[in-house]
């Protein structure tokens, strides 16, 4: 090997003709506060060619003497000379020491790579130690381990043997073991309990005392014997009467006394003194606020007439006597004559229906016909000069909620069904059935009121629509209104016709507003006239407001009111506000139902407690 085909100075001795061994000189540099070290890896040089050795590819020349610096090296070549030519003995030496000697000899290499040297120190020679053969023959003379490597410079020895006391101290501390313990321990760590822990019950202490009824125990401590099972029939709270007439019979009076006979006797004697006329020009509203504020209420007046809440209200037209009649939820009729004293001597109360009485008149023909109305699918006629409750119209099938007179005599009618259809019945034509059942659009029918004037049209409040109907185009099949008003936004409550010429329509509706339309000319549609603001939301045990005309001041609506004080408040077709009825201790609930009478100053209001309210002159 010349100096000009290798790079590295070799010099060469022969142990038993055929080995020489190369040092490699450690060389430490710092280059940007980096480290780079040398180490001398044994090899044997028996059968070496100089061939084999092959020089780097290009070699940095920085200094004039003789400076050179290797550049990279690949790392697979340098394994594969250094397995090639590793000597036997090297073979037989532990294999931890062996491959932590080979990784050293790869890292001097791959650090080499990265850093260039500035002067001669620092370049990476390789020179071949002239030594003794003793060195030779102290390798054969060591014991295995570090002796092994006699070959190394002791600074190498010095460093494995560090390497070796560390792996032993490491390996003393166990730290594997330790790091699985606590593995196994995270493991196995559950969260705490949140829940409460149930004290422990104590064996000999009193536990809590149990009804010995419940736990079928006599008292004595013998147990009873099971009772047998049998089927609990459930009685029907509200059983349907019995068809046909029903006698007046008096709820809370002796039917045989001299004054319930009298009573009776007062009711089929009172008729209408005056019709209504057409005709009649209303009165100004200052003359009519005069007669409004003349209306008080007292002790007298006010009188628990039905056991339930009032569902309707009816004032007959009396102008001797002040005779009121209220429909309540049990299905009872209460009769009130506010001129007998004292007031209690002046109430009866009769039972002609099983479920709620939705809708009260007396007839316009013959004011001694009181016609009721319920929810058990029955209308009945109180006649009270026979006392008795005639059966006009029955159909246990369905659920009535509203009627009204189609004729003058009151001979026809048109009764309203709670699952949105009509019937047709005809008082003359003999018989409980009706004579036509009509199919409508609306899904429910709230109240039906027919026109005063033409009383061929009549129009019903649904659940959010309102129609009006000709009956003379009604049809068993599904009919179609005349004209359909859908500005509500919720449910509907009631609408009716103005009382003297059907010029005005007025709704009550859950949205809290008073609508009135005007109907003067019934055409394809109705224009709105006014809205008024009004609470209307009554809660689940009050009886829904229904706004109704003044029969004597058809521009003016009566309807209750959730404000405090009580009071029932009276307004104008044009949305003003005319009067409020203030009762004061006297008036101490809602008055959901009112009803005015048709030619004096009287208005009557009935509550949820069967009360009922009068305020008159």
């Amino acid at each position: 090997m010349g100096e000009k085909a290798c790079p590295f100075r070799v010099n060469e001795y022969k142990e038993n003709q055929n080995i020489a061994c190369v040092s490699l000189r450690p060389v430490q540099t710092t280059v940007l506060g980096k480290t780079a070290k040398v180490y001398l890896v044994p090899f044997s040089l028996s059968n070496y060619k100089p061939d084999q050795l092959k020089r780097p590819k290009s070699l940095l020349d920085k200094n004039s003497n003789n400076e050179v610096a290797c550049k990279k090296c690949k790392k697979a070549e340098i394994k594969k000379t250094c397995r090639r030519i590793l000597t036997p003995k090297m073979e037989a030496t532990s294999s931890k020491a062996e491959s932590t000697l080979q990784k050293s000899s790869l890292d001097v290499h791959a650090e080499s790579n990265k850093w260039q040297y500035k002067s001669t120190s620092d370049t990476v020679i390789l020179s071949a130690d002239t030594e003794s053969s003793q060195d030779g023959d102290s390798d054969e003379g060591t014991t295995p381990g570090m002796d092994d490597f006699s070959g190394l410079s002791p600074y190498e020895k010095k460093r494995l043997k560090n390497i070796s006391e560390n792996a032993n101290f490491f390996a003393s501390l166990q730290l594997s073991e330790s790091a699985a313990r606590l593995r196994e321990m995270i493991k196995k760590r559950q969260p705490p309990e949140s829940k409460r822990k149930k004290p422990k019950k104590k064996e000999n202490g009193t536990g809590c005392r149990r009804s010995m009824r419940l736990l079928k125990v006599d008292p004595s401590g013998v147990s009873l014997p099971a009772t047998p099972t049998q089927p609990i029939l459930v009685a029907d709270e509200n059983p349907l009467l019995p068809p046909g007439p029903l006698e007046m019979t008096s709820e809370n009076r002796d039917d045989n006394s001299e004054l319930f006979k009298g009573f009776l006797q007062t009711w089929a004697e009172v008729s209408k003194t005056r019709s209504k006329n057409t005709e009649k020009e209303l009165s100004s509203i200052k003359s009519y606020k005069a007669n409004l504020n003349g209306m008080i209420i007292s002790e007298d007046t006010v009188y628990k007439v039905t056991k339930g809440p009032i569902f309707s209200v009816a004032l007959h037209p009396s102008e001797i006597r002040t005779l009121v009649a209220a429909g309540a939820r049990s299905g009872q009729v209460g009769l009130w004559d506010l001129t007998h004293q004292p007031k209690e001597d002046g109430v009866y109360i009769f039972q002609p229906h099983s479920q709620p009485v939705s809708c009260l008149y007396f007839s316009p023909a013959n004011p001694a016909h009181l016609l009721s109305l319920s929810y058990d699918g029955t209308l009945r006629c109180g006649d009270f000069s026979r006392a008795v409750f005639e059966e006009v119209y029955r159909d246990e099938g369905s659920s009535f909620s509203s009627f009204d007179f189609l004729a003058e005599d009151a001979s026809t009618l048109i009764v309203g069904h709670w699952d949105g259809s009509m019937s047709l019945v005809d008082r003359r034509t003999p018989g409980t059935s009706c004579e036509k059942l009509i199919n409508s659009s609306l899904s429910k029918i709230r109240t039906v009121h027919v026109h005063p004037v033409h009383r061929q049209y009549f129009i019903t409040a649904g659940l959010r629509d309102i129609h009006i109907y000709d009956a003379r185009c009604l049809k068993p099949s599904r009919s179609q209104p005349l004209i359909s008003l859908t500005e509500h936004t919720k449910s509907i409550a009631s609408a009716y016709f103005s009382p003297l010429t059907g010029n005005r329509v007025v709704t009550t509706c859950a949205d809290c507003k008073l609508r009135i339309f005007d109907s003067s000319c019934i055409s394809s549609k109705i224009p709105l006239l006014t809205t008024i603001r009004h609470n209307t939301i009554t809660g689940r045990w009050l009886t829904r407001f229904q706004a109704v005309w003044d029969p004597k001041q058809e521009d003016c609506i009566i309807v209750g009111s959730m404000a405090h004080p009580r009071r029932v408040e009276i307004f104008h077709e044009r949305g003003k506000w005319v009067h409020s009825f203030l009762g004061g201790e006297c008036l101490a609930s809602v008055c959901s139902i009112n009803a005015m009478h048709p030619t004096r100053y009287i208005l009557a209001g009935g509550n949820s407690s069967g009360r009922i309210h009068v305020f008159m002159n």
